[in-house]
């Protein structure tokens, strides 16, 4: 129930090919090349050709810079701004559309179509923040989008965990005040250090997707704010959740705790994975100054293994559910989003270990 298909941003690439003549490749894996590789990861969209330059090739800001100011005005970040509503929503809500009816959900699966999966996708094409377009995008979501629970207004959060780690996020990317709903993060942490959207239902567990969401969420109030002794003390508690598992194994058995968490999608949405979780430690590691956990390295492993003889990265599953659009060619294709992912990974992981 796709409204659009992305078309891909044919881009010369001329500033990345002298990043990529310098770089020093320990060697030439398997029959690719992998300077072909990261040109076709760039080529693809401006979204992610910024992303190249800064953390895959190691580009200054002036490099980068005005090929992200691009994310407004062309590819995919330039068809999801033209989807707004005249209010500022995406498809009328912030959860769901209006009218979705609990029989759709089950026929049909979640829609991706609204709202907040529209803003934390913005961020995660690298839309500027800081633009007159985002300035007023924030305002109208303020404005006029209510969360589905209870109608609250959209920036001051919702009830469940999940979506407020995806607030805050979002929220504090695009300089939004979500000092409240921090708050409000941190004092629902569980006993063993994570996050769980049951947790008000009576679970005393955390869950992997649920503490990758809050994570991400507290990371970005940081990098914004600085952040607090009560955030960044709950941020490290989230992170020894995970890494104490080994990003996918069970603390009781040590198998994993779902063999979905070892395969790959992008958006990810709310799912978690294991390259998800690598790509928060990668960020976070960068914003702390600290060198790599070495617990990472079973996933850095996994996600090694993962790489096609073209390469790439393969998208493994998408879950079910209208989109605005498709980002790549589906299921069992090599995907440039999963791949920039990928690369910007090992590539830290190799330069620090």
């Amino acid at each position: 129930m796709n409204l659009f298909i992305a078309d891909a941003v044919v881009r010369d690439c001329s500033e990345l090919k002298p990043r990529l003549q310098a770089l020093r490749f320990s060697k030439v894996v398997g029959v690719f090349d992998e300077r072909e590789v990261i040109e076709w990861v760039a080529d693809f969209d401006p979204s992610l050709h910024w992303q190249v330059l800064r953390d895959v090739v190691g580009g200054s800001e002036a490099e980068w810079g005005p090929i992200r100011a691009l994310v407004e005005t062309e590819g995919v970040g330039a068809k999801l701004l033209s989807l707004r509503d005249a209010d500022g929503q995406w498809s009328g809500g912030a959860f769901f559309p209006p009218g979705f009816t609990g029989r759709q959900f089950q026929e049909e699966g979640q829609p991706w179509t609204t709202t907040t999966w529209a803003l934390t996708q913005l961020r995660e094409f690298g839309f500027d923040p800081k633009s007159a377009r985002a300035r007023e995008a924030v305002r109208l979501v303020g404005e006029n989008s209510r969360w589905d629970n209870d109608g609250q207004p959209y920036w001051t959060g919702e009830v469940e965990e999940c979506i407020n780690g995806r607030t805050a996020a979002d929220g504090a990317y695009f300089g939004v005040d979500v000092a409240p709903i921090v708050s409000r993060l941190v004092g629902e942490s569980l006993p063993d250090g994570g996050w769980n959207c049951e947790r008000c239902n009576g679970s005393s567990r955390s869950s992997f997707a649920t503490t990758i969401n809050v994570l991400e969420g507290l990371l970005e109030f940081e990098r914004a704010t600085g952040g607090t002794t009560q955030s960044h003390d709950a941020r490290k508690g989230g992170e020894e959740y995970l890494l104490a598992r080994h990003l996918f194994r069970r603390a009781s058995t040590g198998e994993p705790a779902d063999e979905q968490f070892l395969t790959l999608t992008y958006p990810t949405r709310w799912r978690y994975d294991v390259l998800r979780a690598l790509d928060y430690f990668r960020a976070a590691s960068r914003f702390d100054g600290t060198a790599p956990d070495a617990r990472l390295a079973e996933g850095i492993e996994l996600v090694r293994s993962r790489r096609d003889e073209s390469g790439r990265w393969q998208l493994d599953w998408l879950p079910r559910g209208a989109t605005l659009f498709d980002l790549d060619d589906g299921p069992g294709q090599a995907s440039p989003w999963i791949t920039l992912r990928a690369l910007r990974v090992l590539r830290w992981w190799d330069e620090q270990t």
